[in-house]
């Protein structure tokens, strides 16, 4: 296979991305290969994961890419490391639309994928694109409410009250007030259950420093976003990816919201948040998700044509 780094454009800035592309060749029929649009969570960059489930999906024949999204990683926007919802919802729009136009792409046969919070933003890209052929929601934020109540209520208060002067200041021009995404239990951040660090921690690679503060604004808006009512108006076939001892997005109205998808296949496991990312629980995570991915968007299907796509790009061969 190989990487290749590119950059498409959204919105006002660009969104950095890495595409896979298998290199082997294979006689098939149609015109052009699925690709599967992946996308982070709260705060979440490319290189936190993500590469582990692209290179086993490239390595039976799709196309991957997976994509920064505005003011995060190595996209543009500033300030940095602000998380805006609306302008996340457009950086996937944008994403699908630059992997529809990439000539070794069946533009009919695009797949959104998005894990925690990007599980949410998921739901939503394949609720509004009628066109998108399959989706898999990872451990997905669906209920903004349910996630806040399962915050300690002194952390909650905290986390309310930099957000109020977050927001306050931005209005002001002041420069954002910032918020870890994860620390440890009692620690003012985002997700502070007893598993944050250690998960988290787990998906960084070696050498790698990140960034873990976003603008604290962000916790006005986490209470009032409701991913999960959109569930009933994706019509493709969408896979949940459910965690039943998870700790930062509570299973149960996932569970919920999954069942009004009319085509939603709902695999629940036995493990935490972030449990499925490693391990075991990674290998029968991406063991479900190929399976359904080999039913409903089968790469034997569709064929290869030379891949451009009028963009920058530095290649990386594995």
């Amino acid at each position: 296979m190989t990487r290749n780094d590119i950059r498409f454009p959204s919105g006002d800035g660009q969104c950095a991305a890495w595409l896979y592309t298998p290199t082997h060749d294979r006689e098939s029929t149609g015109g052009g290969r699925p690709v599967i649009v992946m996308g982070h969570g709260l705060g979440g960059i490319k290189e936190m994961g993500l590469d582990a489930f692209a290179r086993r999906f490239v390595a039976v024949g799709y196309l991957c890419l997976v994509f920064d999204y505005r003011h995060f990683g190595d996209s543009s926007g500033e300030p940095r490391q602000l998380l805006d919802i609306g302008t996340q919802l457009s950086d996937w729009a944008a994403a699908i639309a630059h992997a529809r136009s990439l000539d070794a792409v069946d533009p009919d046969r695009v797949v959104v994928w998005g894990t925690s919070f990007g599980g949410g933003h998921a739901v939503i890209a394949a609720a509004r694109d009628s066109r998108v052929a399959a989706a898999i929601s990872q451990c997905p934020f669906t209920d903004g409410l349910a996630s806040a109540r399962a915050i300690p209520l002194p952390t909650a208060a905290r986390v309310t009250g930099r957000a109020v002067r977050d927001a306050i200041g931005a209005k002001l021009g002041r420069p954002p007030v910032m918020i870890d995404t994860y620390g440890p239990p009692g620690s003012t951040s985002l997700m502070s259950s007893p598993d944050s660090v250690a998960g988290i921690t787990a998906l960084i690679p070696p050498g790698v420093e990140l960034r873990r503060d976003v603008a604290a604004r962000f916790g006005l808006d986490i209470v009032r976003h409701f991913p999960g009512r959109r569930a009933r108006a994706v019509r493709c076939p969408i896979f949940y990816a459910i965690c039943e001892r998870d700790s930062v997005a509570p299973p149960t109205p996932t569970q919920r919201y999954a069942a009004r998808s009319p085509r939603a296949e709902i695999k629940m496991y036995d493990a935490g948040h972030f449990d499925i990312y490693v391990g075991a629980d990674f290998e029968r995570n991406i063991a479900d998700q190929l399976d359904f991915l080999g039913r409903h968007v089968p790469v034997d299907e569709v064929s290869s044509p030379p891949l451009t796509s009028g963009t920058e790009s530095t290649g990386q061969r594995s």
